[in-house]
């Protein structure tokens, strides 16, 4: 049997190259503030690649994703067991966009602090007298660099995203910038959509994109995890605070109220954090994990 191991290693996914294809495999451990904690949240991965798995299904009409299969026996020998099984996604292969496609449909987090101090989300003007965790007049696209570990994604402009990918594609800068942004858009709205008829707000998320080997843009990486987006339920919703969540804002809430934690979290906090995202997959799929 032949052994691989991974050629990179992400905050939470480690990618294998099996010659044709990549395998994406969602371990167990979380980040926060670019940081990766000490704890790992058991189960967590399982939940990452059958959350993007359905969304992948469920957008495939709008665009093309880089998902293969998500079942081990249809990966080499090495991934057929139960370390792997259930956290394991083959992949195509993909030139990736260098760009981070955030999508905002409520102002909150970061958004909600930078219009508080001058109106503007990334730059983006928007009307005056919002409140904290209200929804958008429409959805924005807030592009951000792609950085590595431990350094900072910085926030940059639709302009700008066109000269970052004018600089990766030669005289197809604005061609992609563009695409990325409409597709973002699109996919967010229809699941955000279907998403409300499920109980769930999905105030923000990001999403990444890649080339296949026509040129053509494909949805790649993770898709509307907990890790990935803002998840708040509908019961209860109200602007004008911040919202209780799904998502791993809570392990942030509690870093921040702990600020000599050291990244470490205690055991109640691992055990509602993987709770919460089971919750969110059973509430958006039906489906329990």
């Amino acid at each position: 049997m032949k052994e691989y191991t991974p050629f990179k290693a992400g905050k939470v996914r480690e990618i294998y190259d099996t010659g044709d294809n990549l395998i994406m495999v969602a371990t167990d451990r979380i980040s926060a503030f670019d940081v990766i904690l000490k704890n790992q949240i058991v189960g967590k991965g399982k939940v990452l690649t059958q959350m993007s798995k359905f969304w992948f299904d469920y957008t495939k009409d709008i665009l093309p994703n880089h998902m293969v299969s998500v079942d081990v026996n249809d990966m080499p020998e090495f991934f057929r067991n139960s370390e792997f099984e259930g956290r394991s996604m083959l992949c195509r292969k993909l030139n990736m966009i260098p760009i981070e496609c955030i999508v905002r449909g409520y102002i909150t987090g970061s958004g909600w602090a930078s219009y508080r101090e001058n109106g503007t989300v990334c730059g983006i003007r928007l009307p005056e007298g919002l409140r904290e965790s209200q929804k958008l007049p429409e959805p924005i696209f807030t592009p951000s660099t792609k950085a590595e570990i431990g350094d900072h994604d910085e926030n940059i402009s639709f302009e700008q995203s066109i000269d970052v990918l004018e600089k990766a594609f030669p005289g197809r800068g604005k061609e992609y910038a563009t695409a990325i942004r409409d597709c973002t858009i699109a996919l967010y709205k229809k699941c955000a959509d279907y998403a409300l008829t499920r109980g769930i707000i999905i105030a923000d998320t990001k999403f990444e994109f890649g080339l296949d080997e026509d040129g053509n843009v494909v949805l790649a990486d993770e898709m509307l995890t907990p890790d990935s987006s803002r998840f708040w339920p509908v019961e209860g919703y109200e602007p004008g605070h911040g919202q209780p969540s799904f998502d791993k804002q809570f392990v942030r809430d509690w870093l921040k109220a702990n600020p000599d934690s050291d990244y470490n979290l205690p055991q109640d906090v691992i055990d509602k954090t993987i709770a919460k995202y089971k919750e969110a997959y059973t509430m958006l799929t039906g489906s329990e994990i």
